[in-house]
C-alpha cells in the first residue's frame, strides 16, 4: 500500500509546525495501519489519501496553535476513536504524556498496535467510559489538558471532560464552525463544572475550505463531586 503525507507536510509548514523525518515516517505508518485495519473494522469513513491528511492529521494538530501544549503536559483525549487528535499530537510533540480513552474495545486494540508499531512512549490507550473514569481518584482532576473531537453537544461534553482537568488546566473542544448556540447553551454547564470559556479560535484547515473551531475552557475551580453523573445522564439531561 503506497501512501504519502505530502499534504500534511505542506500544511505543517503553513501552520509553523516543524515535522522532522521521524515524525513524517510515523505519520506514513499510522496512515498505512489506519487503512489496513479499516478494511476489517470501521475506524473511519475517510480513506482518501489527501482527505486523511486534512481531516484527520492536520485537523488533529491545529490545537498546537493555542500554545497550551508547550512543555511536558499530561493530556487525555476523550472519545479518541481512531486516535484523533491524541496520536498526531503525540507524534509532533514527543514530550507529551498522553492517555487515549474510548468506549469501544475494538478501537483500543487498533490503538495498541499503532502505539507499538510507531514506537511511541508515554502514551497509553484504555477502554472505558468518561462518566465512570471521571469519578476515579487516579484520573479525576489529574490532567493539564483534556481534549475531545467527539461528536456531542458542548454541554454534554463539558460534563464528560471537565472533571479530568486539574484546576489551572484546560479543556479543548474541537468543533465545527457554527458554535454560537452551543456556546450559549453550554455556559451554565461549564460554570457549574468549574470552568470558564477562555478563548474561541475559528480556523480554516490548509488546502481545504473546512472551517473548524477550537473552544478553550479554563478550569478555575474543582468540579463538584456529584459530576459527572452516571447512567447516560450527561447526554439525556444536559446541565
Amino acid at each position: 500500500m503506497m501512501v504519502n503525507v505530502d499534504t500534511l507536510i505542506a500544511a505543517s509548514d503553513q501552520l509553523n509546525i516543524d515535522l522532522d523525518e521521524r515524525s513524517i515516517d510515523r505519520f506514513i505508518l499510522f496512515k498505512e495501519l489506519l487503512l489496513e485495519w479499516n478494511k476489517k473494522m470501521n475506524i473511519t469513513s475517510i480513506t482518501e489519501d489527501v482527505e486523511v491528511d486534512i481531516k484527520h492529521f492536520i485537523d488533529s494538530i491545529t490545537p498546537l496553535s493555542t500554545g497550551l501544549f508547550d512543555g511536558r503536559k499530561k493530556v487525555i483525549d476523550i472519545g479518541t476513536g481512531g486516535g484523533f487528535p491524541g496520536i498526531p499530537l503525540k507524534i509532533v510533540r514527543g514530550d507529551l504524556d498522553v492517555l487515549l480513552l474510548d468506549s469501544l474495545n475494538k478501537r483500543i486494540m487498533f490503538l495498541h498496535e499503532v502505539i507499538d508499531r510507531l514506537g511511541l512512549k508515554d502514551i497509553v490507550a484504555i477502554h472505558g467510559r468518561a462518566e465512570e473514569l471521571g469519578r476515579k481518584k487516579e484520573y479525576r482532576e489529574n490532567y493539564d489538558i483534556v481534549i475531545s473531537r467527539a461528536v456531542a453537544a458542548l454541554n454534554t461534553l463539558a460534563e464528560y471532560c471537565l472533571p479530568f482537568a486539574k484546576v489551572g488546566g484546560h479543556f479543548v473542544s474541537m468543533k465545527g464552525p457554527d458554535i454560537e448556540d452551543e456556546l450559549k447553551q453550554a455556559r451554565k454547564a461549564i460554570e457549574t463544572l468549574g470552568g470558564r470559556i477562555k478563548d474561541v479560535e475559528v480556523l480554516t484547515l490548509p488546502f481545504s475550505d473546512i472551517r473548524h473551531s477550537l473552544i478553550v475552557i479554563e478550569k478555575i475551580r474543582e468540579t463538584p463531586t456529584r459530576y459527572p453523573r452516571g447512567g447516560g445522564n450527561p447526554k439525556k439531561r444536559p446541565l
